[in-house]
């Protein structure tokens, strides 16, 4: 991944997140923000809570590698159970979206203004452990792609449960 080339156009997607997301379920009422396609998944509810809640792990990534350039970070508590494990271990399907938004809009603008505010933060870093023993660098810029990423990503899905 090389996300040094496209930084406005990432910065730019990654600041648009929120305003997306918010748009996508503009006007659902609960019972729409319960809806899931008929092959099953997730609920509308359950994929904006997994978007903010992913995000929010994110920032910390993101944190860390600015504070302390190089480090070694884990996610092996996350990663080591299902995404439908945190689903229901964090109530996704029970929570209101109301907070879980604020939440995402406020992340976004504090981790943008952390960008702004400390000198080469896009190409600094972390070292995550991978399952061979090895070592995986991701840069901040990476970390600001994968996330800038994920909201379209699942905003498609939301709009076919819509479309139903």
């Amino acid at each position: 991944m090389d996300s040094s080339h496209d930084q406005p156009v990432i910065l730019k997607q990654y600041v648009d997140g929120p305003e997306l997301l918010e748009t996508a379920i503009a006007g659902l009422d609960d019972s729409q923000l319960d809806a899931r396609r008929p092959q099953g998944g997730w609920s509308i509810r359950q994929i904006v809570h997994h978007i903010v809640d992913g995000d929010d792990v994110w920032k910390w990534c993101i944190k860390a590698a600015l504070g302390n350039d190089g480090g070694e970070y884990s996610l092996a508590w996350y990663w080591v159970q299902p995404q439908d494990m945190w689903a229901d271990r964090w109530a996704y399907s029970t929570r209101s979206v109301d907070v879980s938004l604020t939440l995402f809009r406020a992340n976004r603008k504090h981790v943008i203004q952390l960008l702004e505010h400390v000198p080469g933060a896009w190409q600094r870093s972390l070292q995550f452990p991978t399952s061979d023993g090895g070592m995986k660098t991701l840069t901040v810029g990476d970390a600001v792609q994968i996330q800038a990423e994920h909201v379209p990503h699942h905003i498609k899905q939301i709009s076919a449960i819509r479309e139903i």
